[in-house]
């Protein structure tokens, strides 16, 4: 009885072991026919055609990646002053688009084995673009870290009012980038989404001009 039992246990094993290797076999022989794009040769080919360190589509992913986080920094900071559900409605629209849009602009310098911060100053892939007040520094449109700390600090209509004024100025900056990156970038990567922030910064400028005449204030 033992006997008997001792090799139906045996034979169970040997055929469970075969199942594993010719399902190992099977998994083998798809990355063989099928191989995955995100596989050691699908990142060199997307390596072997990236953009450069120096081009626009490198630039701007850089230098819109930053802009973006301050755009979901300052909405963080104004969903949590007001009740007021359209800012909080339109903060809440900004994070989940910008956060997105910075996490699509990262992963291609990753994938294009790029850094994804700059070794020189900010907006050099913008050139004669610049505007003529920008020194090097703060990227147009970017709060001041006292412009921060006030928005902090506010509550209620007088942070909504803030809030408004400043999304305006960093969208209005943020749409001439992406003007500039979608007429002059290389991948079709960047021109899309550089398109598409033209538009919908450009509608929530409209959108953030009525909120602010319906709360007496001025852009």
């Amino acid at each position: 009885m033992t006997a008997l039992t001792s090799s139906g246990s045996t034979r169970r094993m040997v055929l469970a072991g075969a199942a594993v290797l010719l399902l190992a076999l099977g998994l083998v022989a798809l990355m063989v026919v099928r191989p995955s794009a995100a596989s050691p040769s699908g990142a060199s080919a997307a390596a072997r055609s990236a953009p450069a360190e120096d081009s626009v589509d490198a630039g701007f992913a850089r230098d819109m990646a930053i802009h973006h986080q301050q755009a979901v920094e300052m909405s963080f900071i104004v969903r949590d002053r007001t009740d007021d559900e359209d800012v909080r409605r339109l903060a809440y629209d900004i994070i989940n688009t910008q956060a997105n849009q910075r996490g699509m602009m990262l992963g291609w310098l990753e994938l294009w084995g790029l850094p994804k911060s700059a070794a020189g100053p900010p907006m050099e892939w913008m050139g004669h673009a610049l505007t003529p007040t920008y020194d090097g520094s703060l990227m147009p449109g970017m709060a001041t870290d006292a412009e921060l700390a006030a928005l902090s600090a506010a509550k209620g209509e007088k942070a909504e009012v803030l809030f408004l004024r400043l999304m305006t100025v960093h969208h209005r900056a943020g749409a001439d980038m992406a003007q500039a990156a979608a007429g002059a970038a290389k991948t079709d990567a960047i021109r899309d989404l550089a398109a598409g922030m033209v538009l919908g910064q450009e509608s929530e400028i409209g959108l953030m001009a009525g909120m602010l005449k319906d709360r007496g204030a001025k852009p």
